[in-house]
């Protein structure tokens, strides 16, 4: 593709995008930026997001996207685990789940349901499903399963796991022609750098206390 069909299809994408992608998009921003702040408002905002991207992923994309439209559903569920767990405070008013690194076990846990869950998404993909992209969809999905369940507890890794999932999103979207969630995909992929070295910061600020 030239760079000149690359620029027509954006602005035709653009034009034809309906307004659950709009809200979608600038309700996820708006998540990801509150987490970056370790702000709970991430978790409201956030559920608004991923609702609207779950009815995109499924009704509006051809074949759908049936794997991200899961997921968006997965973060939902993950949402509301979250957010309970991030004002949830100790009796001498400290949080229960400070930012922090995750212990050996979590880490392993994390990294081990990564793997099991792009295995087992990726043949439920190419079994029941019609999709084009089970690789990639699978890969986005599974590497999100695991950095939403490491933002529930505050860890700093998983920033690195929205990292490693934005960068396979980005062109996953773009050849579905999502256009505006690909450039949201590009937006995360710095909110999630700029998250994880603010959130490291914090952990190490943590650690020495």
């Amino acid at each position: 593709m030239s760079f000149g069909e690359i620029v027509h299809t954006f602005f035709s994408n653009i034009k034809d995008t309906r307004w659950q992608e709009w809200v979608s998009t600038l309700t996820q921003i708006a998540s990801v930026w509150y987490a970056k702040k370790n702000n709970v408002l991430v978790y409201p905002t956030g559920i608004i997001g991923v609702l609207l991207a779950a009815y995109v992923y499924y009704f509006l994309a051809r074949p759908p996207l049936y794997a991200d439209a899961i997921l968006n559903l997965y973060y939902f569920a993950m949402s509301v685990y979250g957010w309970y767990n991030w004002v949830q405070k100790k009796e001498e008013g400290s949080l229960v789940y400070p930012i922090n690194w995750c212990t050996k076990k979590e880490l392993w846990f994390g990294l081990g349901f990564f793997l099991f869950s792009w295995i087992a998404i990726y043949f439920l993909l190419i079994s029941i499903t019609d999709s084009n992209t089970p690789v990639l969809d699978s890969l986005v999905s599974s590497s999100a399963i695991t950095a939403m369940w490491w933002m529930a507890k505050r860890k700093v890794e998983n920033w690195l796991a929205w990292i490693f999932s934005n960068i396979v999103a980005i062109p996953l979207n773009f050849y579905k022609g999502f256009i505006l969630f690909t450039l949201m995909y590009v937006l995360f992929l710095i909110l999630a750098w700029m998250g994880y070295t603010e959130w490291k910061k914090t952990a190490k600020q943590h650690a020495a206390h």
